[in-house]
């Protein structure tokens, strides 16, 4: 999402037609909640609701079964909490869906837990529905951070005790001097498309550039590289 907690325009439209529609599962406590989230989905031409769970327990072997594309994941629910939940889920599927966090608050420390597990993103539960529909569409697309500032405050203020010297100079060591240009700039939120105009070379360029700084972070997407980079120092926070 935009600084202020919006989803990027940028990108924001449904997927081809010919495409099949992206399976969401849902996972939450509040009967309620997982109703009104299923009903703006169903309303996508490209999205399908294909399961829902009601604690952590249950959405870890619902995903195994149904295999979907991404999964809205309740932060705190009873037996196993969100955090578990995606541990579990990413360490036992070999090629595992993308999940998003909904929470209440953006600063909530179990947040950040859920980022540093492995999720792609998170979504506050007062977002509009047409905030809702966007997020998952970006994060489908890998492109991009789903709400980049409140990421990047996260990361900095829980990592910044931690940032080492030593931990920064071993990045720095593994990435080329463009891939650690391309870093800073994914830190910052930018899609692909901004990042090959601000360094003037080619989208497919940068494309290169990102899967080569997952691979030698040793992450699967751009959520967890930003964190990492904090993590270590090699973004410093402002």
């Amino acid at each position: 999402m935009a600084a202020d907690g919006r989803p990027p325009d940028r990108e924001g439209g449904p997927v081809s037609e010919h495409a099949a529609p992206l399976r969401i599962v849902l996972a939450d406590d509040e009967r309620l909640v997982r109703t009104a989230l299923r009903a703006i989905l169903a309303s996508e031409p490209d999205m399908e609701v294909v399961g829902e769970a009601t604690t952590g327990a249950e959405a870890v072997p619902l995903v195994r079964q149904l295999r979907p594309d991404i999964i809205l994941m309740d932060v705190r629910m009873p037996q196993i909490d969100g955090i578990r939940a995606t541990e579990q889920i990413l360490a036992q599927m070999p090629e595992p869906p993308r999940i998003i966090v909904v929470t209440t608050f953006e600063n909530d420390a179990y947040v950040y837990d859920a980022l540093r597990a492995g999720a792609s993103g998170f979504l506050l539960k007062r977002s509009k529905a047409e905030e809702l529909v966007q997020a998952v569409r970006l994060v489908a697309r890998c492109d991009s951070l789903l709400f980049p500032a409140a990421v990047r405050a996260l990361a900095a203020r829980h990592a910044g005790e931690r940032a080492a010297d030593d931990a920064a100079r071993r990045l720095r060591a593994r990435l080329s001097e463009r891939e650690g240009a391309v870093l800073r700039l994914m830190a910052q939120g930018l899609t692909n498309a901004e990042i090959a105009v601000r360094l003037g070379v080619g989208p497919a360029t940068v494309k290169t550039h990102v899967a080569g700084v997952l691979a030698k972070l040793g992450v699967r997407d751009r959520t967890q590289a930003v964190i990492a980079a904090y993590e270590c120092g090699f973004v410093l926070p402002g």
